[in-house]
């Protein structure tokens, strides 16, 4: 069993600054995962574009997929948003 010596306990400028550094870290976990979030949504947005191209048209993917096809369209206008901003290396063809 510990004891607690009064003299040891963090004065508030210490909770305070440890609060603080906490919540960065929470930011920067949340700020990365949002990045990776970002990457498979750009990935994904390739992958549909292809899809439609393998598939033909919109209708024919979203049941090939079974995905529905106001989906499809996000994922492709995603696509054709990534490639006017130069984000993406893989050529996004808007097939509709």
């Amino acid at each position: 069993m510990t004891v607690q010596n009064p003299d040891k306990t963090p004065s508030r400028k210490q909770r305070l600054q440890e609060r603080q550094r906490r919540q960065l870290a929470v930011v920067d976990t949340v700020d990365k995962a949002e990045a990776k979030v970002r990457k498979a949504e750009v990935e994904l947005a390739v992958a549909v574009t292809e899809a439609v191209q393998v598939f033909g048209d919109e209708q024919s993917a979203s049941e090939g997929l079974d995905m529905p096809v106001e989906a499809i369209r996000r994922f492709l206008c995603m696509g054709r948003d990534e490639v006017a901003r130069g984000d993406n290396v893989a050529e996004v063809d808007g097939t509709s």
